[in-house]
């Protein structure tokens, strides 16, 4: 068989073609990236020096996987980012704390919460004052300054497709499977269910929008990603089908019938979550099909009950296997992994959710090289 590009080979599998080998795509979205370029990590998130979906390319460079990127560059069409902006109110050597502000009537009108960058981890967001043992009001602060500009919307996504070129397939964000994601979104639902299915409708419309204004652009997506980390940690599977299942079957279907494959990640409890969206859903991949303890997905299970209606992405475990194992141990860990479910195609080799920032390099090579070879048809 001719060796195909990551690109036509991952184009094969979601079409639900046989490819040369197996597709290998380890999800290395955030931390390893931002190790690999040498600077303190909110250089990447707050000052976009580089951001972190082009040091994702980078990544993907160094190690040549197949890249199925999906949602890591923030496409968006607003002309105006907004009133609000950003002040540094704490900075030290391990990290630097921001709050949004905006100004009206002349005054200062403060956010209730802020956004933790690390100098070595992915940022945290939303963190309340309390939490971060801040005043609501900032004594000292200073405007965000110095951050590098990129472009937006069309001009962005092709700017993206042309950085990763035939090493993959880029995915645009376009929808959710969530809508509750905090424990305190879970008393606001009880408090007031009918706020939240109101949400839901303008997110869906907001949502049908871009996919179209997606769809008009000369250079249009790979695919549409439209999942939400930890679908059925915080909400219930009354609450996912009353909230999240409606917006993901508007979207995957808009998607079919544009022409575009759809993808869901979900870290997280996601057995259940797979057997709906096969069957009621026009979804096309999912991932990351954790195993226990973090998730309950076995997937020599999942590749007969559900292998011909999803390609599944999975799903080795990223700290056992990829953080803490030998190179041999990963080799083992793909080799029994493409045994489960490589068969008959649509399946795409990859961890069970993000490697660690400390993951050795060669357990990654290891991983790429199993897939190369042990991953072909015959």
């Amino acid at each position: 068989m001719i060796e195909l590009t990551s690109r036509e080979r991952l184009q094969t599998v979601l079409a639900g073609g046989i490819p040369d080998c197996v597709p290998v795509a380890p999800d290395t979205s955030n931390m390893i990236p931002a190790k690999r370029t040498g600077k303190p990590f909110w250089d990447l998130y707050l000052y976009q020096d580089p951001p972190i979906w082009l040091a994702y390319i980078d990544c993907v460079k160094h190690f040549g996987f197949d890249s199925l990127m999906d949602g890591y560059v923030p496409i968006d069409f607003d002309e105006d980012p907004g009133e609000w902006k950003q002040a540094i109110v704490f900075k030290s050597p391990e990290r630097i704390v921001t709050q949004a502000y905006r100004r009206a009537n002349g005054k200062l009108f403060w956010a209730n919460n802020v956004t933790v960058y690390y100098v070595a981890d992915p940022p945290t967001h939303g963190v309340g004052l309390a939490m971060a043992r801040l005043p609501k009001t900032p004594d000292r602060w200073e405007p965000v300054k110095g951050v590098r500009q990129w472009p937006r919307g069309g001009e962005l996504l092709s700017l993206a497709k042309r950085e990763l070129g035939d090493r993959g397939l880029v995915g645009v964000s376009c929808g959710t499977t969530l809508l509750i994601n905090s424990e305190q979104e879970i008393y606001d639902y009880y408090d007031d269910p009918d706020s939240f299915v109101r949400k839901r409708d303008e997110m869906l419309a907001f949502f049908e929008k871009k996919l179209c204004r997606l769809m008009a652009l000369d250079d249009r997506p790979d695919f549409i990603t439209t999942g939400g980390s930890g679908t059925l940690t915080f909400q219930t599977l009354e609450t996912f089908r009353l909230l999240g299942l409606p917006i993901a079957k508007r979207i995957t279907a808009l998607a079919k019938e544009f022409g575009l494959p759809s993808h869901v990640h979900s870290c997280g409890p996601e057995k259940e979550l797979v057997k709906i969206l096969a069957e009621e859903t026009d979804l096309t991949v999912i991932d990351p099909l954790e195993v226990p303890p973090m998730g309950d997905c076995d997937l020599a299970e999942l590749k007969r009950l559900y292998g011909r209606q999803l390609v599944l992405k999975g799903n080795l475990h990223t700290t056992n296997i990829m953080l803490h194992g030998t190179p041999q141990q990963v080799r083992d860990a793909s080799k029994k992994a493409i045994d489960d479910a490589a068969e008959g195609g649509r399946f795409i080799l990859s961890t069970g959710d993000q490697c660690g920032r400390d993951t050795p390099e060669e357990n990654l090579f290891a991983m790429i090289e199993t897939a190369r070879t042990y991953g072909r048809y015959r």
